[in-house]
């Protein structure tokens, strides 16, 4: 693992634990103090976010062949992160009860309609956010797998060429030996030819002798 990585994980690891305090903190805020806290973690959910974009940088850098590990955590990170997201959220609009007293008095009914319907808001917005968040997951492997594919192809295209060059050397080989042998063959066949023509010589010499002898006698 990367020096970088390590550095972002560890990074990450303390701002979510301060991010999460924060949450905690907000619905017994009021006022500007409660707006400065809000003004905070979103602060700091955006810096959460952009380590998450940095360490999705460098797991995409690692091989692939060793991805898998790194690729489970990043989906961990991620999950952790949407989770601080709706935490947030119903925080912004969660009361303590004594904060929800001093602005609804003794009758809560009137607003408990209403904080359900933001909340069923909420849990919409979630929806979505989750159904995002897998969308991109999904994109993200995608991209993951299309990259392992073209560094195979890519591979094999090199085994190709090399298969191609060995098979021009062994053409041009197979070239040079054929001329060899041509040529060896080619003078095999010339010196049975002079061994044929000489020893008809030789023969035609023999009864020329012997047919000159019988004549003298």
């Amino acid at each position: 693992m990367s020096a970088e990585l390590e550095g972002y994980e560890q990074d990450y690891a303390v701002l979510t634990a301060e991010i999460t305090g924060r949450i905690g903190k907000v619905p017994r805020l009021v006022g500007d103090e409660k707006k400065l806290m809000i003004l905070n973690v979103e602060k700091q959910l955006d810096e959460a976010r952009e380590l998450l974009e940095q360490m999705d940088l460098e797991v995409r850098e690692i091989p692939v062949q060793s991805r898998s590990m790194y690729s489970n955590r990043m989906r961990s990170y991620k999950q952790e992160m949407s989770k601080l997201d709706t935490d947030f959220k119903r925080s912004r609009i969660a009361y303590s009860d004594e904060v929800r007293n001093e602005l609804l008095g003794d009758d809560g009914n009137s607003s408990e309609s209403q904080r359900a319907h933001l909340l069923d808001n909420t849990e919409r917005l979630e929806r979505s956010s989750r159904r995002l968040q897998a969308g991109y997951q999904v994109a993200v492997e995608t991209e993951q797998i299309g990259q392992g594919i073209l560094e195979n192809l890519s591979q094999d295209r090199e085994k190709i060429q090399r298969a191609r060059e060995r098979l021009r050397e062994t053409d041009t080989n197979l070239g040079k030996s054929s001329r060899v042998l041509t040529g060896m063959l080619r003078r095999i066949i010339q010196n049975r030819v002079l061994v044929v023509i000489l020893g008809i010589f030789i023969v035609f010499t023999i009864i020329m002798a012997i047919y000159f002898s019988i004549r003298r006698h």
